[in-house]
């Protein structure tokens, strides 16, 4: 029941919460957050940013993302993370990291998201013969205290595409909630700033051309943003085999 009896100085006996109450309920804000079977190893304490040969961003965003989440929520305010660099440096890790620890140690409702099987779910709910509508999916990310939404960016940019993210960035910013995001793409183009559609051509996508300038404007008074550099860890440490 969640409850334990002590004998009080005079004697008498009596009923107080236990324990296990606050352990059960971290179990279920856990289970609610939603976090892929693959990834629920992650925490701080399994991410190590300083093995041979790695990048020093990757020890800056370490200790960014750990006072983060100490700061939680008095002196965050209200923003968020945004994660940035190549495939393989560990975003994803760091961000359920944070969000891992901020349950376990702040209690907090959180949400992880997979931005591209985000947008297939709404997507999914335009079809008149399914019962979920897209404000059923979409409520759970509005209303989540702090959403990790991974790989944003991934998905085909599309005019729809683009109303999707603002929409939920939008309604986020406007509550001052906060949002985690991991991408593969970088915040700016070398020289800063929005580029034109040859300069677009000639160079690699950043994350505005993947989201909309608007957009990625809009992330900057959102979050804090976390540079993260190196070799695809994957690739170098955790190559697939038979046993």
């Amino acid at each position: 029941m969640g409850m334990r009896v002590i004998r009080r100085p005079d004697g008498t006996r009596a009923a107080e919460p236990c324990d296990c109450r606050f352990e059960q309920r971290i179990a279920r804000l856990l289970e609610m957050a939603s976090i892929p079977r693959r990834y629920q190893h992650c925490s701080f304490d399994s991410y190590e940013p300083r093995f041979t040969g790695a990048d020093p961003s990757l020890t800056t965003g370490h200790m960014t993302a750990r006072r983060f989440v100490d700061g939680y929520p008095v002196t965050t305010e209200g923003h968020g993370l945004l994660l940035t660099g190549s495939i393989g440096v560990g975003k994803t890790h760091l961000a359920v990291g944070i969000l891992q620890s901020l349950i376990v140690e702040k209690g907090v409702r959180g949400l992880f998201c997979d931005y591209r099987e985000l947008l297939k779910e709404i997507q999914h709910s335009y079809n008149p013969q399914v019962l979920t509508t897209e404000l059923d999916i979409l409520r759970p990310v509005f209303d989540a205290e702090v959403l990790v939404l991974d790989e944003l960016g991934a998905s085909k940019p599309t005019e729809w595409v683009w109303d999707t993210v603002a929409h939920i960035l939008n309604t986020r910013y406007n509550d001052k909630r906060t949002t985690i995001i991991t991408t593969n793409y970088p915040d700016q183009a070398p020289g800063g700033g929005p580029a034109t559609s040859a300069q677009r051509a000639m160079r690699e996508e950043t994350l505005g051309d993947r989201i909309g300038e608007r957009m990625r404007s809009r992330l900057a008074e959102m979050c804090i943003v976390i540079e993260m550099h190196g070799a695809d860890f994957r690739q170098r440490a955790r190559r697939a085999r038979f046993g």
